[in-house]
């Protein structure tokens, strides 16, 4: 019979597998965050992306793959705090310079056993930074430092390499991480030091009687609470006498921010000897307690399972945040998109309003019109007798008439105008619109696109030339049959062509007074005519489909100028928020059973 553990054991690589698996898809979510829009808080949601991608690499996929890898213990904490002197006395002798000058920019040293070499050498964890390895003291060259005393580097850029140094006095099962200060005044150190922190299976975090309610390692303090990692916290330089004092109070401001359970260790305020250690005495208590953690397999388990379900549950939060700053990417681009679709989609319709209202048959074109049908003594003639109208229009137009060409022109440079100027007013208001929103500000930067693109004119005339020229061939379409074609022939495609185009923009809702009247009579001359020639079935087919055409026209040419503004939305704004809401649902489930 197969015992329970026995399933469990079998089901454990399965269920890691899994889990990998559901990692390396979160990471590959995070890889293609951009959150390209300003928006509040997209910045901090491209650091969290960034960040929960680095721990990703550098510590919650190594330790899933290498959940029996020994414990990495990072030593952190404040400028001047004391760790390398830390360090090199829990290992018993000097692997590691205090730096005199600060802010010092030196290569983090990773201290390890012997034995266990091959788990950090590779790629495993930290695999953004190179490994260097380094020789124990015994093993320097003569006259030359070892690698794990190299002298201090002046500057701003931290090398991106990590030191590897070998040593039997640090135990098997755990590693020691001497990482820069948290609170350096270089920016790159303390992006390192919270890139080595991010990894840690746990922290011994240093700080000082002087120092310890600093800001800067509290904040840090408290994302490790968030992380329910294990911390070692160490006071040092305590003042005779005031150890009671002073650890009571940190010990009370680690209670109050769930620190509780973090291990305090005080180191008395003590003279360095001439290899500037400390007494072996003063850190024994924090090395017993790392050696024991480190013969104790069961332990580090623990230690590295509680640590990874808070990095997992953690990163669950950050991937949750991301997930709602992409939905307001989404959101923001999209508005700002709708803004300017409906600007010119209103223009559009404006255009289209003043082509049946009548608007477009004032001025020039009213009286170029007249010009082409006759005097006012030919509407008198209309008004006494319309029902003669259809037997003298013929005669009426075998004369030479005034070039209808010129109504063609008159209605051109016409809707040119109004074309040109509800263009000129939806890019304003398109402009006005986005400044107001911060995302559409930082996508018009300094430019103005508040006017009509260069050139919109001449392509509004050669659409509008374009649109003449499709309107006479739908009469020379409707003309092809042999009992109108004598008929439009002898009236003159272009006069014709004048004719529908006066009774597309024949509806009279936009004009006032003796207008009405003018234009009116202008209109029933131009629908008489085409009903003369070709049936008022007809005549209503070809007006339909001569505004219809009109207006595609005028669409696709307002269509064309939003495009500047469409243009500068990103290529490709936020559309895997779905997909991060999912994982990080995932992710909260994953806590906790690794």
């Amino acid at each position: 019979m197969t015992s329970r553990n026995e399933h469990d054991d079998a089901a454990q690589p399965a269920q890691t597998a899994e889990a990998v698996a559901l990692l390396e898809d979160v990471r590959s979510a995070l890889a293609e965050v951009s959150l390209p829009l300003a928006l509040p808080g997209a910045d901090q949601a491209r650091r969290e992306a960034a960040s929960a991608a680095s721990q990703l690499d550098d510590y919650i996929l190594p330790r899933y793959r290498s959940l029996d890898a020994p414990l990495l213990a990072v030593v952190g904490g404040s400028t001047g705090a004391g760790k390398s002197t830390l360090v090199n006395a829990l290992v018993g002798h000097p692997v590691t310079r205090a730096g005199a000058i600060r802010p010092t920019t030196r290569q983090p040293i990773l201290l390890h056993n012997p034995a266990e070499a091959a788990w950090f050498e590779g790629q495993r964890v930290l695999p953004g930074l190179s490994r260097i390895r380094g020789a124990h003291p015994g093993q320097a060259a003569a006259g030359q430092p070892p690698a794990g005393l190299a002298p201090e580097r002046s500057g701003t850029a931290p090398s991106s390499s990590l030191v590897l140094l070998a040593d039997p006095a640090v135990p098997a099962g755990i590693a020691l991480l001497d990482a820069p200060d948290v609170d350096s005044i270089a920016d790159e150190n303390r992006k390192l030091a919270g890139q080595l922190l991010a990894a840690a299976d746990l922290w011994v975090f240093v700080t000082t009687a002087n120092r310890y309610a600093d800001a800067v390692p509290w904040k840090l303090l408290l994302d490790a609470a968030g992380r329910d990692i294990m911390v070692a916290v160490v006071l040092d330089r305590v003042p005779p006498g005031a150890e009671a004092e002073v650890s009571g109070d940190l010990r009370v401001l680690l209670d109050r921010e769930g620190l509780g359970a973090a291990q305090l260790f005080i180191i008395p305020e003590t003279t360095l000897d001439a290899k500037g250690m400390l007494p072996a005495a003063a850190v024994r208590p924090l090395a017993t307690w790392l050696q024991d953690l480190a013969a104790d397999a069961a332990g580090r388990s623990d230690v590295a399972r509680r640590t990874l379900n808070g990095a997992v549950r953690a990163l669950a939060g950050k991937v949750s945040a991301i997930a709602l700053a992409a939905a307001e990417q989404r959101r923001a681009a999209g508005s700002l998109e709708s803004d300017a679709v409906s600007v010119y989609r209103d223009a559009a319709e404006r255009i289209m309003d003043a082509t049946r209202d009548g608007a477009l048959l004032r001025g020039e074109v009213l009286a170029r019109w007249q010009d082409f049908v006759g005097t006012g003594e030919f509407f008198r003639a209309l008004e006494q007798n319309v029902g003669r109208f259809r037997d003298r229009l013929g005669a009426f137009f075998r004369g030479e008439p005034p070039p209808a060409v010129r109504v063609e022109a008159a209605i051109e440079t016409g809707l040119q105008a109004v074309i040109l100027d509800e263009a000129a007013t939806a890019a304003e208001e398109t402009d006005q619109r986005w400044r107001s929103d911060p995302a559409g500000r930082q996508l018009l930067g300094t430019d103005d696109l508040s006017g009509t693109a260069p050139g919109f004119a001449d392509r509004a005339a050669a659409e509008i030339r374009a649109w003449q020229e499709a309107l006479m061939e739908l009469i020379r379409t409707e003309g092809q049959g042999k009992r109108t074609q004598a008929r439009w022939l002898s009236f003159g495609i272009n006069g014709l062509g004048a004719a529908l185009m006066i009774v597309v923009f024949s509806m009279t809702a936009g004009l006032t007074g003796l207008e009405v009247g003018v234009a009116g009579g202008t209109a029933v001359v131009g629908q008489r005519l085409l009903e003369a020639v070709f049936g008022e079935d007809a005549v209503r087919r070809m007006a339909e489909k001569a505004r219809e055409d009109l207006a595609v026209r005028c669409r696709r040419l307002l269509d064309e100028e939003q495009q500047k503004f469409l243009d500068r939305l990103p290529d490709s704004v936020e559309g895997n928020e779905t997909v991060l809401a999912a994982q990080s649902s995932a992710l909260v489930r994953l806590a906790g059973s690794a």
